[in-house]
């Protein structure tokens, strides 16, 4: 079984930072890759961030570039998501998910496991 949960989502002001973590679960976590999503209300799923079996390559939407950081430690199966400079266009649910490849993917059919989702709020 493959399980993706995330975790880390919250509230905060416009200019904070939060950081979101991504446990997973399953077989060859090490040799897949893996990817951020978020979905504001009305809006469709857009790819956010992603990151490769071995985490030395890395692709980010335009819209988070230079502000987000991806990141996995595969010795805890676990990707993060490092978000700084938080503006009220962020607030959206983050996804976590799992891709069918090694090599860093950025559209929704590329991956076939997701976690639920948490939410996070940028005030102004």
């Amino acid at each position: 079984q493959v399980q993706v949960v995330e975790s880390g989502g919250g509230l905060v002001q416009a200019g904070g930072s939060l950081r979101l973590s991504c446990a997973t679960s399953g077989r060859s976590f090490s040799s897949v890759a893996m990817g951020w999503f978020r979905q504001a209300p009305g809006k469709e799923r857009e790819f956010v961030a992603t990151i490769n079996w071995g985490g030395g390559s890395t692709y980010y939407a335009d819209s988070v570039k230079g502000r987000f950081t991806i990141s996995r430690d595969n010795a805890k199966n676990t990707v993060y998501l490092q978000m700084n400079s938080l503006k009220p266009e962020d607030t959206a649910v983050y996804y976590c998910a799992r891709a069918r490849y090694s090599n860093a993917r950025t559209g929704l059919n590329d991956y076939d496991y997701w976690g639920q989702g948490t939410q996070v709020t940028v005030s102004s």
